[in-house]
């Protein structure tokens, strides 16, 4: 065995024993709320197709459409030869939607969290990012060559405080508009209002909320009343609620040019299939047409706080479908994960590094899909579990 590979084994084990090594488990079945699991069928509660669209008829009819129409990949980026009539009309349906002047479609919400960040400061700027900001938002921060500033989690007086020792350069204020692992939504007024006080730009990432908060499913920016001037960028992503891939930087002209000129990571990587864009559009139709589907969503996540709170189940304060349950430490996640499996309930662990030291939980995820008796036979497997642990 080589050094390095003697080296990255003691690492993988020191994983292991720390119980933070990472598992795949093989999946059979489409994106649902069922699948086989390691060969056992499962209900499951722990993917982010909000809506239940993966998996819709109109959505997997325009796939399968745009498949036969265009092929099964781009072929090149969008700046070469990638860029076809699907994703420019895409781009343009969902910058209509979401009410901005232009979108820029991305192959990922990673991707295009990178080019806001490394595109739009330079040495000399600043970016400040909530603590419990998603990875790539922080990596973007990390990657480029502004000074990373970090507040503590939704505090907006922090923030005020550290705007207020200014610097010369750029001020980026950057946070989740739902947070990932806890659910809860971002004080975008406050935040909104600061960075008007200030001078600083506010970028959101909305991939939790797009879709599924909001009157018209537009996001946490629409339900908390703002607008392009309140936040000049927004990011959603595909994969969640529209169930299908991708991301979108929307705003106005003169920021989706400068990213298309400028922005390494959406000019050196391959276009989306367009067979994906035609599905997605197919989805946003499928969004602005059919509300009862955030309406079923609020009505499973208000049934399921009332009867966990009921068991004594710890939760955070979440009204989104992310319903996160704290247990603690690793090793008590992975057991209750692995009982529930056992019981045809698919909650995977999730565990430090992902979520703060302390703090492994089931994050619990909710789908329109989901059935009520799909809800009995999860308050029926956490009831026998609290039960065990009293």
């Amino acid at each position: 065995m080589s050094t390095l590979d003697l080296q990255l084994s003691d690492s993988l084990s020191a994983l292991e024993k720390a119980q933070r090594y990472r598992r795949r488990r093989i999946v059979a079945g489409r994106a649902g709320t069922s699948m086989r699991v390691d060969g056992k069928d499962c209900i499951t509660f722990c993917s982010n197709d909000y809506l239940g669209l993966a998996e819709h008829p109109s959505v997997v009819s325009a796939f399968q459409q745009g498949a036969r129409a265009w092929g099964v990949g781009s072929g090149a980026s969008h700046l070469i030869s990638g860029h076809c009539r699907e994703h420019h009309a895409l781009e343009d349906e969902l910058a209509d939607f979401v009410e901005r002047p232009r979108a820029l479609l991305f192959s990922s919400g990673y991707l295009a969290n990178l080019a806001v960040a490394t595109t739009l400061t330079s040495s000399g700027d600043r970016i400040f990012e909530d603590r419990l900001n998603h990875a790539s938002l922080l990596d973007g921060g990390w990657l480029s060559r502004a000074q990373p500033v970090r507040f503590p989690h939704a505090d907006v007086v922090a923030l005020r405080a550290l705007l207020t020792d200014g610097q010369d350069g750029r001020s980026l204020v950057v946070s989740d508009g739902v947070f990932s692992m806890d659910g809860d939504v971002a004080p975008l007024a406050e935040l909104a209002g600061a960075c008007r006080e200030h001078d600083a730009v506010l970028s959101v990432d909305d991939a939790h909320g797009f879709g599924v908060l909001g009157a018209n499913g537009r996001g946490s920016v629409e339900e908390a009343g703002l607008d392009s001037a309140d936040v000049p960028i927004l990011m959603c992503t595909l994969g969640k609620a529209a169930g299908t891939f991708g991301a979108f930087v929307a705003g106005s002209d003169a920021l989706i040019e400068y990213l298309i000129q400028r922005g390494r990571s959406y000019i050196y990587t391959t276009a989306l299939p367009p067979a994906v864009a035609a599905a997605t559009r197919s989805a946003l139709r499928v969004i602005r047409d059919e509300g009862w589907r955030r309406e079923r969503l609020a009505e499973l996540i208000g049934s399921f706080r009332t009867s966990a709170a009921s068991l004594g189940l710890d939760l955070l304060p979440s009204r989104t479908p992310i319903q996160p349950i704290i247990l603690g430490g690793e090793s008590t996640a992975l057991r209750v994960s692995d009982a529930l499996r056992e019981q045809g309930i698919w909650i995977p662990a999730i565990r430090p590094p992902t979520v703060p030291e302390g703090t492994s939980r089931l994050r619990i995820t909710f789908s329109a899909s989901h059935s009520d008796s799909d809800l009995e036979r999860l308050i029926e497997a956490l009831a026998g579990l609290s039960q065990e642990q009293a």
